[in-house]
């Protein structure tokens, strides 16, 4: 399966904007073949302090006009993961909303670790989501979510072959991105895909690096700080024999014991 991992400036607090960026990323996705594409964290509202406290489209209505021009797009066979902040009852979440080829729209995903600014604004989510693209099965998280190893183990041992982040890094922070979701493919024989936010939103800079690793933790394709599309192909039997050869997530111990200090 061809999937992609997207990155383009966002416009604070510009919904439709956005989301006509995001039509236009899945447009071009379509013309390569893409079967799926990730979007970077906060996508639709943009990372934005003034966004995050404004008015934020609601979990219960993703089925109005404001997502049609993505829905439009994703028809010509491309599913969308798309970061975006969102209102859930009486609760804001910095979530994951994934539109469908036939064009059904859902936000199964909320971030479930907070970074900084975020924890002003947002509440944690309280379970982890796979969603399953043409047979194969695919963990969702958030930026931050990547940094913990126990985040993308759980999508692994629960069966998933991937794991789709969108993220947004702050200058200062390639080399820990980097790290972080090499580490999260290499540790877990499972592919990774990365969308980085760039450019300037509100009053942020954001430095992009969207890429797709293999299950050795090796970058297939990779951007920098430009608008584009990463494209590679996931093969759900390489990931299959990479675990047989590496045997971390059979090997896997839930308790070590208690410590001893000697």
């Amino acid at each position: 399966m061809r999937v992609a991992a997207g990155q383009a400036a966002s416009v604070g607090g510009d919904l439709d904007a956005n989301v006509r960026t995001a039509a236009r990323l899945t447009r071009l996705a379509a013309t390569q073949g893409v079967r799926l594409l990730v979007l970077p964290e906060a996508f639709l509202t943009g990372y934005d302090v003034a966004a995050f406290d404004g008015p934020l489209p609601d979990a219960d209505g993703l089925d109005a006009g404001w997502l049609e021009p993505l829905r439009a797009e994703a028809a010509a066979g491309v599913t969308v993961v798309v970061g975006t902040a969102l209102r859930r009852g009486s609760e804001r979440r910095l979530s994951q909303i994934v539109v469908r080829p036939d064009g059904r729209a859902d936000a199964p995903y909320d971030k479930q670790h907070l970074d900084g600014l975020e924890k002003t604004f947002f509440t944690v989510g309280d379970h982890g989501t796979s969603i399953e693209v043409d047979g194969l099965e695919l963990g969702l998280s958030v930026c931050y979510d990547g940094c913990f190893p126990e985040h993308a183990q759980a999508a692994a041992r629960d069966g998933a072959v991937g794991y789709l982040s969108s993220a947004a890094y702050f200058p200062g922070g390639a080399h820990r991105r980097d790290l972080y979701y090499a580490a999260r493919a290499v540790e877990n024989g499972m592919y990774v895909v990365l969308s980085g936010l760039t450019g300037r939103c509100g009053g942020f800079d954001f430095i992009g690096g969207s890429a797709v690793y293999d299950p050795e933790g090796r970058p297939l394709a990779r951007l920098a700080d430009e608008e584009g599309l990463a494209i590679a192909d996931l093969d759900a039997a390489l990931v299959a024999q990479t675990r047989a050869t590496h045997t971390m997530i059979g090997d896997h111990r839930a308790d070590l014991g208690p410590r001893v200090r000697a």
